[in-house]
């Protein structure tokens, strides 16, 4: 009998540019304008040119389909200068099949 090895992940990426707004919760004055590379229900991977910490706290916003959810960094990797790959881990589901 063999068993799978689990990825870490419960939930599968789509694939998808989605224009989002990241907003510090520790300096809500400091906002990016930004896109995802992949989304879940409930996560994202976005490209931001700051530097988040593991465990941070941001908003997100996606702007076109009216929806905010508070989210926790779970990684940040540095990609190239001032370039950084950055996973959220959202509060509020999204369902991304659903037309916005």
């Amino acid at each position: 009998m063999t068993m799978s090895v689990p990825t870490g992940r419960s939930e599968k990426r789509i694939a998808s540019a989605v224009a989002v707004e990241i907003c510090l919760q520790d300096e809500p004055m400091l906002k990016e304008m930004t896109s995802t590379e992949n989304v879940s229900a409930h996560g994202v991977r976005v490209l931001m040119k700051r530097q988040l910490r593991p465990g941070q706290q941001v908003l997100v916003i996606f702007p076109k389909q009216g929806v905010r959810s508070p989210a926790r960094t779970v990684y940040c990797q540095h990609l190239a200068e001032s370039k950084f790959a950055v996973g959220l881990e959202l509060s509020v589901r999204v369902d991304w099949a659903k037309p916005y």
